[in-house]
């Protein structure tokens, strides 16, 4: 390396190294700082001295020491051995780490993100001679025994295929060779290196009309997510923000998971590194980790490291979309990312805006977002891919007007507001009917193969929301002058209300059935519901009272049909026979 691209360090601020005699180095470079190679990345530069953030501790640094330019952007690798995973924001492998360190690894730690020894069975999908350019897939690889990992050409490699054969091989380890025109030649290994600061290539963007299916039933019924749609969860503390995006991270119907635990507490990280692997996958029956990658960077972790984790975690992600692959990425929490951003930016001495967050803040959360989307792969065979984004964002004391909120909620299409008064009600999740919402509404017929049934659930989810919006005027009603002064009909809507609250949107994660609950159970709790609503209206009408009504042995049934198994989902839909029954009966009685 030349010595322009060494230099010496000059000042240490926090997290943010400053080094004179960097003349040639570029922004975004990544270097190596001080003697123990501590990993950094240039953020600025002025001639030829270049401001660096340290993804690791500074303690000790001093200035003459070297800094060291490696010429190369911060980078993933990215190939077999992803799944399964659990890395740091910089994508180092924590378990190897542990095995090789002990529980503290030390500073400079250059273990990559790949096994390096671990063969892997290759099978071409294309033959000699084939012509390939970027994005083609060349062979797959059994990654897990539920991903099948597809080999695509790096960037900037095109021409003929020269050399390609079946057999075991490292990440490292050439192939096929690919010939261009002008007679350069290029190895194909099974891993590449992606920049994570830019987005990868698509061939097109599709509009995002396919419901991401949580089993989440205030999701999936109120405010639905997309395949390649961007949602975001703020709230205060305690408002559950973090069993939500476990949730999602367990159940949604994703190929695979990227789960980037940004900033958050060690033993909330640690309940998620601990919890993966003992988890079942609910579409397959196998561990939940064969599809899932992990990324922890807790909040005694240094800074920057925070922030570049987003950036490994939705590349990650990205490389798997490109393959074809459904992908939802959770991000817990995004806060925490601005955090760091707004921590660097001030050892920068950059002039701060809103409540000290850089000025770039918004482009920034608008440019991870927008990474988002339903797209047409590029290279063949062609081929259709998605990436979802669920971002959890933590404003102080719950404050909506939070910077960060305000500019997340500018980008993003699904907002998922978390109650500290739902919490505290233990109304889980506490997502609040009232002032969330939700773009792709329209998408929500598209999870009945029965369309018909699609468009019925639409439907009822109106009249659901109704009811849920006439009880927040009827309570104010209530307060005033007392339940005994509203008319049986409006007696009847708060009752009904409040069993949508209770026995539809309240859901027990830690119930072996309740925790997941399938489009079509949904569809049928509902119904049950909204059927009894509407029988108990023509009851009325005939002077039934009340009282007799939401005395009815139904009403039981109705509250524990979540606990129904998926297998059973019959005995939901013949709870409406009972109804029948039961207010032909009541109405028989009075009429006599």
């Amino acid at each position: 390396m030349s010595e322009t691209k060494e230099g010496r360090i000059v000042k240490v601020a926090g997290p943010v190294v400053v080094a004179e005699g960097m003349t040639g180095a570029r922004m975004y470079d990544v270097v190596r700082v001080g003697k123990l190679n501590i990993i950094g990345e240039i953020v600025e530069l002025h001639g030829d001295l270049a401001s660096i953030q340290v993804y690791e501790e500074t303690t000790g640094l001093g200035p003459g020491e070297p800094v060291v330019d490696t010429e190369a952007p911060l980078s993933v690798e990215l190939g077999p051995g992803l799944i399964e995973s659990i890395y740091d924001g910089i994508q180092r492998p924590l378990p190897l780490l542990a095995e090789a360190e002990g529980e503290f690894m030390s500073r400079g730690s250059a273990m990559p993100g790949l096994n390096r020894e671990k063969k892997w069975h290759f099978k071409p999908t294309v033959e000699g001679g084939a012509e390939v350019g970027p994005g083609d897939i060349i062979g797959e690889v059994q990654e897990s025994s539920l991903v099948n990992h597809r080999i695509m050409v790096p960037a900037g490699v095109k021409g003929k295929i020269e050399k390609i054969g079946e057999g075991d091989y490292t990440v490292d380890e050439t192939v096929a060779i690919v010939t261009a025109e002008d007679g350069r030649k290029s190895e194909i290994k099974l891993m590449q290196k992606c920049p994570v600061r830019n987005a990868r290539q698509v061939k097109g963007r599709l509009v995002p009309n396919k419901i991401l299916v949580t089993g989440q039933r205030v999701i999936d019924t109120f405010f639905p997510v997309t395949k390649g749609g961007t949602a975001c969860i703020p709230g205060p503390f305690g408002s559950g923000k973090t069993v939500v995006q476990h949730q999602l991270a367990k159940w949604v119907d994703a190929e695979i998971v990227v789960y980037v635990g940004c900033g958050e507490r060690g033993n909330e990280m640690t309940d998620v590194i601990t919890e993966f692997p003992e988890l079942k996958d609910p579409y397959s029956g196998e561990p939940l980790m064969k599809r899932s990658v992990l990324i922890a960077n807790t909040s005694n972790m240094p800074v920057a490291a925070r922030e570049a984790s987003v950036y490994t975690g939705i590349t990650i992600a990205e490389y798997f979309r490109d393959m074809g692959f459904t992908v939802a990425l959770m991000a817990d929490s995004t806060s925490r990312w601005a955090e760091a951003m707004r921590e660097i930016s001030t050892r920068l001495e950059e002039m701060p805006a809103e409540e000290g967050y850089p000025a770039y803040l918004a482009a920034r959360i608008a440019a991870f977002y927008e990474r988002a989307g339903r797209v047409q792969c590029i290279g063949s065979p062609q081929r259709e891919g998605a990436l979802s984004i669920i971002g959890a964002v933590s404003p102080p004391g719950g404050d909506l007007s939070d910077s960060v909120v305000q500019a997340t909620l500018h980008v993003v299409k699904v907002f998922w507001s978390l109650q500290g008064k739902l919490a505290y009600q233990r109304h889980f999740p506490a997502i609040d009917w009232l002032t969330s919402y939700s773009f792709y509404k329209e998408s929500l017929k598209a999870c009945f193969e029965d369309k018909d049934q699609g468009r019925e659930m639409e439907e009822l989810t109106v009249k659901a929301m109704g009811l849920l919006e006439q009880e927040a005027e009827l309570l104010e009603i209530v307060r005033l002058v007392g339940a005994e002064a509203l008319s049986p009909q409006d007696r009847l809507a708060l009752e009904t209300a409040r069993s949508i609250r209770e026995d539809f949107l309240h859901q027990n994660a830690f119930h072996e059935v309740d925790t997941h609950t399938s489009m079509p159970k949904q569809y049928e709790m509902l119904k049950n519901i909204l059927h009894f609503h509407k029988q108990a209206l023509m009851a009325i009408e005939v002077e039934v009272e009340t009282a007799q009504i939401f005395k009815l042995a139904v009403c039981e049934e109705i509250a524990r049909a979540k606990y129904i198994p998926q297998a059973d989902i019959a005995k939901i839909a013949k709870i409406r026979q009972t109804i029948d029954e039961q207010m032909k009966q009541l109405r028989s009685s009075v009429v006599a």
